[in-house]
């Protein structure tokens, strides 16, 4: 009786074993920008590629540079981002291989109806900070080390300014919090047009500054180098990004909308 047991016992925990691992094996662990979460477009894709392969896509959303940190570390097994230079070096240092271009869309200077600095319709975004600095106008930045983050200094830095006059405010926040703050606070904000019109329709803000070529923002997808993380889900991860860049998924992206606007233009390859 008690070998009869044992045995039972053997083959549940080994059910269990196996069961565990199909489990692992069918799930990808992807590190995301804030902004592909907040604008619902992972929401819109991942039921469908579940659908034609099975595969369930655990989503850890974060600035750019936190998830690139993540895959660095090994605990992802690829990184959708937004931060060209960061990319290039997460890739020359060997954390990531096959990156691959996804789509864009482009940065926006957002603020309140009574635009206190006077930028509204400029082209030129580097003049525009400079004259919010000059106002001592509120600026709140997303000071998250995210993609926009990035971006966001880089501007400043292109301006010939340090984002240091009293009403700059750093919140460490992802997209969509800060464009609240900055809504609450009637301040000016950098944000990605496709979180702005996943969030408009909530905020008494409107774009100010768009259009300057500095304010491109183009999407990659990395997969996690295998050959120092041995044990991640490369397959699935592989599976994943060849599903992104394939003709059905790049015309899902274009088709994404948010009241009857497209927020993201697909561009692989």
């Amino acid at each position: 009786m008690k070998s009869i047991k044992i045995s039972n016992l053997f083959a549940l925990i080994t059910f269990l074993t196996l069961s565990l691992t199909a489990n692992a094996a069918e799930l990808i662990r992807l590190a995301t920008t804030t902004s592909t979460y907040h604008s619902g477009l992972l929401e819109y894709l991942l039921p469908e590629f579940k659908k034609d392969t099975g595969y369930e896509v655990q989503i850890l959303a974060a600035g750019t540079g936190k998830a690139l940190k993540m895959g660095e570390n090994g605990d992802v097994d690829l990184v959708m981002t937004h931060a060209p230079n960061a990319e290039a070096k997460f890739v020359d240092k060997g954390f990531g291989v096959l990156p691959r271009g996804l789509m864009y869309n482009d940065f926006v200077l957002v603020g309140p109806l009574s635009d206190p600095a006077g930028v509204k319709g400029g082209k030129d975004v580097a003049t525009a900070f400079n004259e919010i600095a000059a106002k001592n106008a509120d600026f709140i930045s997303r000071g998250d080390d995210s993609g926009t983050n990035k971006k966001e200094l880089l501007l400043w830095e292109e301006a010939g300014q340090r984002p240091e006059f009293g009403a700059y405010k750093a919140v460490g926040q992802g997209m969509g919090p800060t464009l609240t703050m900055a809504n609450e606070m009637q301040g000016y904000t950098l944000t990605d047009r496709g979180t702005w019109l996943a969030y408009q329709s909530k905020l008494d803000m409107e774009v100010l500054v768009e259009g300057d070529k500095r304010l491109f923002n183009p999407y990659q997808v990395i997969l996690i180098n295998p050959s120092r993380y041995p044990d991640m889900n490369y397959e699935g991860a592989k599976v994943f990004s060849d599903w992104l860049v394939n003709p059905k998924a790049q015309a899902m992206i274009n088709g994404f909308k948010v009241n009857g606007q497209q927020l993201f233009v697909a561009d692989a390859g």
